[in-house]
Formats: C-alpha cells, sequence, structure tokens
C-alpha cells in the first residue's frame, strides 16, 4: 500500500492544543468512489466473509479512504498548509440502486505555527 502522504497534521478538533492557527487558507476535500462491480465481485467470493465481515469489503473501502485522505493533505500542502482542522469523514451510498459507494473527506487547512 502507497503511503497516505507528506506529513500534514489532520485532527477532527478545530484548533491543535499547543498550537496557534496562523492562517486560514480553506475548505479541502477527498473523494473516492467505489463502483457497483466492486460489490457484485466481493460478494462473489463469499468465502471470505468470517462472521458476518467481509475482508475484501473492508479492504477497499480502506483503500478508498486512504485515497480520499492522500487527496484532502496533497490539497493542503498546495495552498502552503501544514495542517488540516475539523476533519470530516463520510460514506455516502450514490445512484438510484445504490450501485456506488462515494467515500468523502473534508476540512480546513491551515497553517500552524
Amino acid at each position: 500500500m502507497e503511503p497516505l502522504g507528506p506529513a500534514v497534521l489532520m485532527t477532527t478538533t478545530p484548533n491543535v492544543e499547543g498550537r496557534k492557527i496562523r492562517e486560514f487558507l480553506g475548505v479541502v476535500t477527498g473523494e473516492a468512489v467505489l463502483g457497483a462491480h466492486l460489490f457484485k465481485d466481493i460478494f462473489a467470493s463469499i468465502v471470505d466473509i468470517v462472521g458476518g465481515r467481509s475482508a475484501s469489503y473492508e479492504q477497499e473501502l480502506r483503500k478508498a479512504r486512504d485515497v480520499a485522505f492522500r487527496e484532502v493533505r496533497q490539497e493542503a500542502m498546495l495552498l502552503g498548509g501544514n495542517a488540516v482542522v475539523g476533519v470530516d469523514l463520510d460514506y455516502e451510498v450514490m445512484g438510484h440502486s445504490g450501485g456506488m459507494l462515494m467515500v468523502s473527506v473534508s476540512g480546513t487547512a491551515v497553517v500552524l505555527d
């Protein structure tokens, strides 16, 4: 698995204890979408399911989440930030038949002293 990216501090809190926010740079986002074919492939290999959990499905969700976090870090760096505060992680079902799942991450890029 690819590393998540350069050191950009990310936190769900609105500030970082012991650090002062010198500048707010704006909202940054990252998204990753898992398509319907993924779900068919995963459920076709039902042998992966142990105790009601699918290791393959969880691994794909983890990859999508990592992609979304990586995009947020990169966007923050492009703006000159060294941290992202107020990070929010969401999973949304997309499409009329629920055939796709979107993982989205958002937060505010900042420069910490």
